[in-house]
C-alpha cells in the first residue's frame, strides 16, 4: 500500500513538474512569435531557473514571479552601482550616469510594485502601463553612458533586467 501511495504522490509531482515546463515553453513561444523581440531559448532558461516561476500553474502567476525576480534583480543592479560609486577613484565618466541609474532603480522598482499590485487586481492594462515604464530604466540607464561617451560597467545586469521585463511585458499583453 505505501508503495502505491508512493507512486501516486510521485506520480503527481512529475505531473506538476511537467506542467509548469509545458506552461513555460507555451508562454515563451507565444511571446516570441508576436514580435516581441525576445529570444524563446533565454525566456524559457530564465523562467526555468527561477524556483517561483517552475510552480507557476498559470500566466497570471508566471508574471508576478517575473516581476518579482525583476524587482530583485533591479535592486541588485542598484546596489552594484552604489557599490562602484562608492569606490574614492571611480572610472573617469561613470560617476554622473551611475547616480542616475541609482534613481532610475528606484523608479523601476516602484512600477514593478504597481505592476504586481495591478496583476492582483486584474487590471492588466495598468500591468503593461507600469512595466512598460520600468522597462525604460536599463535602457535609459545606459544611454547615459553613451552621453558621457563612456562603457558602463553594468551593463550585462541591465540587459538581463531589460530582458526579464521585457518577458513580463509580452506576458502581460497575453494575459489581456
Amino acid at each position: 500500500m505505501k508503495f502505491i501511495f508512493s507512486f501516486v504522490v510521485f506520480f503527481l509531482f512529475l505531473n506538476c513538474l511537467a506542467s509548469a515546463q509545458t506552461l513555460i515553453q507555451n508562454c515563451c513561444k507565444n511571446a516570441t512569435t508576436r514580435g516581441s523581440g525576445i529570444n524563446y531559448d533565454i525566456c524559457v532558461q530564465y523562467l526555468e531557473e527561477d524556483p517561483q516561476s517552475k510552480k507557476a500553474t498559470s500566466l497570471k502567476e508566471l508574471v508576478i514571479a517575473i516581476a518579482k525576480n525583476a524587482e530583485s534583480k533591479s535592486t541588485n543592479v542598484k546596489k552594484i552601482a552604489e557599490e562602484i560609486l562608492k569606490d574614492k577613484k571611480p572610472k573617469r565618466g561613470i560617476e554622473l550616469p551611475l547616480r542616475d541609474c541609482v534613481e532610475f532603480y528606484d523608479d523601476a522598482n516602484d512600477s514593478l510594485n504597481n505592476t504586481l499590485r495591478f496583476v492582483n487586481l486584474g487590471d492588466y492594462k495598468e500591468v503593461t502601463s507600469s512595466l512598460a515604464t520600468a522597462l525604460d530604466v536599463p535602457v535609459n540607464c545606459e544611454d547615459g553612458f553613451k552621453e558621457f561617451d563612456t562603457k558602463s560597467p553594468i551593463s550585462n545586469e541591465n540587459n538581463v533586467l531589460s530582458q526579464l521585463i521585457s518577458i513580463a511585458l509580452a506576458f502581460s499583453v497575453l494575459l489581456r
